[in-house]
């Protein structure tokens, strides 16, 4: 089996790596400090099975999951951490084993014996149900994976089979549902017409065009969006709270 490392602690790597390589039949093809290097190592390398920390800086463990999950080949995912706490939130988000550190041989041995009776149609829908909003989007631009923080992103706009994310520097296509982007940051984004979601913070003021219907203009763009009708009551007390 081809296993990927993904922890901030070298020590921590350097033990995992040890003891991939004393059960034998498997092999280390990567290691990485942080989630993104993680989720760019793992769409480069296609390992079979990803073993994954929780906590790390910038980008949870539960999120690299669900970024690993919508990889081509996603590999499996067994978190190891020393934070149990973190349990309820590894299995939300389908990971086939939770391995508390320090990390028991024999408790590794057992996840590796469940990773492989997976089939690749099985473990990309293990991890597809994070139960925390992540903090980036992830966006394939010209074959290369691309990472975009949830706070620059200015808005949602679905067209298509295409969601189009405007950000603060450029825009994206992802492949995903509005209504699903809509439930997991709803404490961030609007929604203003059926095809739309802004972030709140991004909104810079409801005014009515020539022609008398709301838009929005935003803080820091050249454009206005418009707002549908029967969502301008909603919006407007959604900026009253904010």
């Amino acid at each position: 089996m081809r296993v990927l490392l993904v922890d901030d602690e070298a020590p921590a790597r350097e033990r995992l790596r040890r003891m991939v390589e004393e059960l034998g039949g498997h092999e280390v093809v990567g290691e990485a400090a942080d989630g993104p290097s993680g989720l760019r190592q793992a769409a480069a390398l296609a390992p079979d099975l990803a073993l994954v920390d929780v906590r790390m800086p910038g980008m949870s463990g539960i999120e690299l999951a669900y970024h690993l999950a919508a990889l081509d080949r996603p590999p499996a995912v067994v978190f190891a951490t020393a934070y149990d706490e973190f349990a309820v939130d590894a299995f939300d988000a389908r990971a086939i084993g939770y391995l508390l550190k320090p990390v028991r041989a024999e408790k590794l041995a057992a996840a590796f014996v469940r990773a492989a009776a997976l089939s690749r149609t099985q473990v990309g829908e293990l991890a597809a149900g994070a139960n925390e909003a992540r903090r980036h989007i992830c966006a394939r631009v010209r074959g290369e994976l691309r990472l975009v923080p949830i706070e620059e992103v200015v808005y949602f706009r679905a067209d298509l089979k295409y969601v189009t994310v405007r950000h603060t520097g450029g825009e994206v296509l992802i492949e995903e549902s509005l209504r699903a982007l809509e439930q997991e940051f709803e404490a961030r984004f609007v929604r203003v017409h059926r095809n739309a979601l802004v972030a709140i913070d991004r909104i810079e003021a409801l005014e009515r065009d020539t022609e008398g219907h709301a838009r929005i203009r935003l803080r820091g763009a050249d454009e206005t969006l418009e707002v549908s009708r029967r969502l301008v009551g909603d919006l407007k007390q959604r900026l009253k709270r904010s």
